[in-house]
């Protein structure tokens, strides 16, 4: 029988007030539960949050640089169990295990740099324009954040919201989700073994709607930090709104690869094979779209297909597995949906556009990865976060007819252009709506030291990442010392 997870809330594990469970199942072999986790409601989320408020002001007293310590040990637990972690999260989540190598390695990243900002949390000091005065700015913590992290990127996203808020004084409540709820256990399990105090840290887990909304709406929550779909993050930007406060949104993409006639063509269908299938497509940066130049889309498109069609689906443990399954039957069904959409729209079905239910396959929840050919931009495949491995070739005359489609949908997270001339480089970097634009390189593989996030509907004017991350768990205090034994009036003329 598969083991019983609980709930860490301060400092201690318990099982949820109702007594109920949920399993986390093995999306490449549906029979396979990883566990039963806590089936949370807001009676949980009440307990977390109120040991996460009453230990806040004694950890926020805790000075930053013995904050940061314990990130580190963190890291160094991380990386002494990456291969544990990967192969736990293949399981889980059902990416294959180069990919999970590469979610754990991005959290462990993202914990040294933390630990690093430790010793930092910059502020700035100015000259003041009054004589025997001082004036300076300081970062100050929020309070109790709310984490409520997606299962695409189960170790990594949570180390970008819970590092950042942690380092900066605040404690967390922490809501995975219910898909991979036992590698968000593993990750609690090594920072309390890091040596962070009882009620820093708590865990609840829990369906969106029982444990999530309860703790979005929680009046002791004074910051929710959340990554999932627009319109989830739409309901949380509501919710927020209506208490005063603060948000920050991290939501979908419908992200392009621009392809120009100059582009190397063997690095261009390589970064779009690893954009559009990488993850089963189930990326919220994800190339679903590739915008080609006429001039050579025909012998693009032939390359990709025959590329995309050699892709070795199975179980993401086995090392010749080249692509997983998507998570569950729901995101099955849903991918499905918009091919027969596709088509039903007039785009070409090249390859794909099947469940795939071959062999070992047939047990869990596999795709063909599907091309569609002769697109336009208006198109609802084209338009709408499919978040699965479909991909939409949009023809276009030249760089301005390609931008204009990159820019044409609400979302602007990722982007990509291949061509070897700069001056066309600079100009969709400077043009393109997006949070990020790569050149020569496909629309993943963000570094943490850089600020991450999009625009429109994919975010709300937050980052995570670099020093951004530290701006969204962090409040500006500034501050003024006047020593010159008198009344002085900033403005006022003498």
């Amino acid at each position: 029988m598969a083991e019983q997870f609980k709930n860490y809330i301060d400092g201690k594990w318990i099982e949820a007030t109702s007594g109920q469970t949920f399993p986390s199942m093995n999306p490449a072999d549906r029979s396979e539960a990883l566990g039963h986790f806590p089936r949370s409601d807001h009676r949980d989320v009440d307990r977390a949050v109120e040991a996460a408020r009453r230990h806040y002001l004694r950890w926020r007293e805790v000075p930053a640089p013995k904050r940061a310590e314990i990130m580190f040990r963190g890291a160094e637990l991380l990386l002494l169990r990456k291969k544990d972690l990967a192969t736990l999260m293949t399981k889980e989540m059902g990416k294959v295990l180069k990919e999970s190598r590469g979610d754990v390695q991005e959290g462990i990243d993202m914990t040294y740099f933390i630990a690093g900002e430790g010793r930092r949390l910059l502020g700035e000091t100015t000259p003041s324009e009054l004589p025997d005065k001082f004036a300076m700015s300081v970062r100050a913590p929020v309070g109790v954040v709310a984490a409520i992290t997606p299962w695409n990127f189960p170790l990594a996203i949570p180390t970008w919201k819970i590092m950042p808020a942690l380092v900066a004084g605040n404690t967390v409540v922490f809501k995975p989700a219910e898909e991979t709820p036992l590698v968000a256990t593993r990750l609690v399990e090594i920072m309390e073994e890091a040596g962070l105090p009882p009620g820093v840290l708590n865990l609840v887990h829990g369906l969106g709607e029982e444990a999530g909304a309860p703790l979005v709406r929680h009046p002791e929550v004074t910051l929710i930090s959340f990554t999932g779909s627009g319109e989830v993050g739409r309901e949380v930007a509501i919710a927020a709104a209506a208490e005063h406060k603060r948000v920050s949104l991290e939501m979908g993409g419908k992200n392009a690869i621009i392809v120009m006639e100059d582009a190397d063509l063997d690095l261009a269908i390589e970064g779009a094979i690893w954009g559009a299938f990488g993850t089963s497509g189930q990326r919220c940066t994800a190339a679903s779209r590739i915008v080609v130049q006429r001039k050579v889309i025909k012998e693009f498109t032939d390359r990709f297909v025959k590329r995309a069609e050699i892709l070795r689906l199975g179980d993401g443990l086995l090392p010749e597995t080249e692509m997983g399954p998507v998570i569950n039957e729901a995101q099955l069904k849903r991918v499905h949906r918009y091919t027969k959409l596709g088509i039903k729209e007039g785009a070409k079905l090249l390859t794909g556009g099947e469940i795939y239910k071959k062999g070992e396959c047939a047990k869990g929840f596999f795709y063909l990865p599907t091309v569609f050919a002769d697109a336009s931009s208006k198109m609802r495949i084209a338009q709408e976060e499919i978040f699965g491995p479909t991909v939409a070739i949009i023809p276009v005359a030249d760089l301005d007819e390609a931008i204009d489609v990159v820019n044409s949908t609400r979302y602007g997270l990722s982007s990509a252009i291949y061509t070897r001339d700069i001056g066309r480089a600079f100009k969709a970097m400077r043009e393109i709506e997006a949070g990020i634009t790569y050149v020569n390189a496909s629309t993943v593989g963000a570094e943490v030291h850089l600020p991450f996030g999009g625009v429109r509907q994919s975010g709300n004017g937050h980052r995570e990442g670099g020093n951004a991350a530290i701006d969204a768990f962090t409040e500006w205090k500034t501050l003024y010392i006047d020593f010159s034994g008198r009344l002085q009036r900033a403005q006022i003329d003498e």
